[in-house]
């Protein structure tokens, strides 16, 4: 393990090499044919061919037969594992290019220009840029209609193009701010490319049986070519609620707002917490109705169909697919599962699904990355976290602790939260400065970057995180409203979404260093990993596993702290539970 380097403690100690040095021996290239084969060239220590160019009939075959390669370079993981993982062969580690790209333009300040390899090689060859394919969308059936790599101009050599693409990788790496930062980020985003693809193909366990019961349990029969009975009834009574001969159609938002206004009540929106606040006869049912609508459109018959198959759930995760670095979703709700569907997430017979939650994982976040010695005393108590810190400087009220100090990551700087600022700002200074200057510089337009160098676009509008799996916001905490840039809101708005960004970002970067240490772990066992979101991984392992699976993630919490921040007081605890249904752990 690598210990503190500089006065800032990063990662590195002098004459050792980062564990993702392109240096380190044993790196290989490798493209697949489009007849299924393998094009592959040793790399040296700037990441240029060290030997000659060997042709493979079978890139599966071409993979297994090189058990001493440490690292294989590949145009993208999406392209070549699944191929790998159909021939049951597994690879340690790999460097994603296209992963690898979308991260190294964004710390240019250049984020959301073209990432694929084609693209890389035209701007290095001053060519016209190729724009990515789409991503497919949440309807279509997952990997049916997956479009394929961007396209290079005829009789280009992809290996060449690979190889160009990824030596100039590696000299834009040792530019940048903190190269061995860098390293371990590029590192971790590809780790995280290959445990997608790993529990994309493991699938979810989930009882189709139980899933259909629920479902007829909640929603009733379904009338032929209509709804389920309890919407059409839910839907009838919103009706009746406005008067005689009023029909509303409750999933119809405009529909909701006139027949409100024409009571006299006046609606912005019929967000379920506007609704919350009228006195009115309908709401009740219109709040019912939007919980089972949802259920019946986002995890009814038609998920099912698309969406598991063998008795798995095989969900298409897009690592790094959001702004933060959190993972998104290509369709199917995964990241989204509500609580009453979990019921249908059973673990086989004589298996447990160990479900981990990382304990308040930003105010830890935030603790190491600002160093502030206060604060890390306190993540590194082994005690409640909030509890700790309500008795040091709120009176022994955890809830005011805990809104205070997410409210100081999320932006609440009025109100009571101002109050619990300048409370927060005299027992942990380094730490409020922290996120201070993180929200000065994205008032400014300046590129904000989480430790390990994750950047924030310059130009990005602040507002929920795009895609499945979004920042959730406390209660009570402001969360950052949409701005047009060149605007005082606009700037304050992105001020707000960059305080945040420095800690649930530098959060997501830890997270994709605990799930590279737990697949290292898991190794030689029967478990394997089949969920993450956010802060919260499931491993689905034999019963007789169980308590080392629950080792292993306490573990790999600690050393990825130690990896991706250096020495410091604070500790990553995980609450862990063992349970054989999903819904058991909550």
């Amino acid at each position: 393990m690598r210990g503190e380097r500089g006065r800032d403690g990063g990662s590195g100690t002098a004459g050792e090499r980062p564990a993702d040095d392109p240096g380190r021996p044993g790196r290989w290239a490798v493209t697949v044919t489009a007849e299924g084969g393998a094009l592959l060239c040793p790399l040296d220590a700037r990441g240029r061919p060290a030997g000659p160019v060997v042709a493979e009939p079978d890139v599966a075959e071409a993979v297994r037969a090189r058990p001493e390669v440490v690292r294989w370079v590949w145009p993208s993981t999406a392209e070549v594992y699944p191929r790998l993982l159909d021939a049951g062969v597994r690879v340690e580690r790999c460097h994603d290019v296209e992963a690898a790209e979308a991260l190294l333009l964004g710390h240019e300040g250049r984020w959301g220009e073209p990432r694929s390899p084609a693209a890389a090689w035209a701007r290095l060859h001053r060519l016209p840029v190729p724009p990515d394919p789409p991503l497919p969308g949440a309807d279509r059936q997952p990997s049916l209609f997956a479009p394929g790599p961007a396209p290079l101009p005829p009789g280009t050599d992809p290996l060449r193009v690979l190889l160009e693409v990824y030596a100039e990788q590696v000299r834009r790496v040792e530019a940048a701010e903190r190269p061995d930062r860098m390293w371990l980020l590029l590192a971790a985003e590809s780790a995280g490319t290959l445990v997608a693809a790993e529990m994309g193909r493991a699938g979810v366990p989930w009882r189709v049986d139980v899933h259909r019961g629920l479902l007829r349990e909640l929603l009733g029969e379904r009338y032929p070519g209509g709804e389920p009975r309890r919407l059409v009834e839910l839907a009838e009574e919103v009706s009746r609620a406005f008067g005689p001969g009023v029909r509303v159609r409750p999933e119809v938002p405009a529909e909701v707002v006139r027949a409100f206004a024409r009571a006299g009540i006046r609606l912005a929106s019929t967000r379920a917490w506007e609704l919350r606040t009228i006195d009115h006869p309908a709401v009740a049912p219109l709040l019912r109705h939007k919980t089972l609508y949802r259920l019946h459109t986002a995890h009814g018959e038609s998920w099912l169909r698309t969406w598991v198959r063998d008795g798995r759930f095989h969900p298409e995760y897009v690592p790094g697919g959001s702004v933060s670095g959190r993972w998104t979703t290509n369709g199917g709700g995964a990241l989204q599962i509500p609580k009453v569907v979990r019921r249908a997430v059973v673990a086989d017979p004589g298996w447990r699904l160990v479900v981990a939650d990382a304990d308040q994982m930003e105010p830890r976040v935030l603790a190491a990355i600002s160093r502030d010695r206060g604060l890390m005393e306190v993540a590194g108590s082994g005690r409640d976290l909030y509890s700790v810190l309500s008795d040091r400087a709120f009176g022994g009220d955890r809830q005011r602790a805990k809104l205070a100090l997410l409210g100081a990551v999320y932006g609440q700087t009025s109100g009571d939260g101002l109050r619990h600022l300048a409370e927060l700002r005299r027992r942990f200074p380094a730490a409020v400065a922290y996120v201070d200057e993180a929200a000065r510089a994205g008032e400014a337009g300046r590129l904000v970057r989480t430790w390990l160098g994750r950047t924030c676009p310059p130009a990005h509008t602040p507002g929920p995180e795009d895609g499945e799996g979004g920042a959730a916001v406390p209660d009570g905490a402001g969360a950052a409203e949409p701005g047009r840039p060149g605007t005082t809101a606009g700037a304050r708005a992105r001020g707000r979404f960059t305080r945040n960004f420095v800690v649930q970002g530098s959060g997501a970067d830890w997270m994709l260093l605990v799930l590279a240490a737990l697949r290292r772990a898991l190794v030689g066992t029967r478990a394997e990993l089949v969920f993450f979101q956010h802060d919260e991984v499931i491993v689905h392992c034999p019963k007789e596993e169980a308590e080392a699976v629950v080792e292993a993630v306490r573990a790999a919490g600690e050393l990825a702290g130690r990896t991706v921040f250096g020495a410091t007081p604070v500790r990553f605890p995980f609450t862990t539970a063992v349970v054989e249904c999903y819904a058991d752990a909550r």
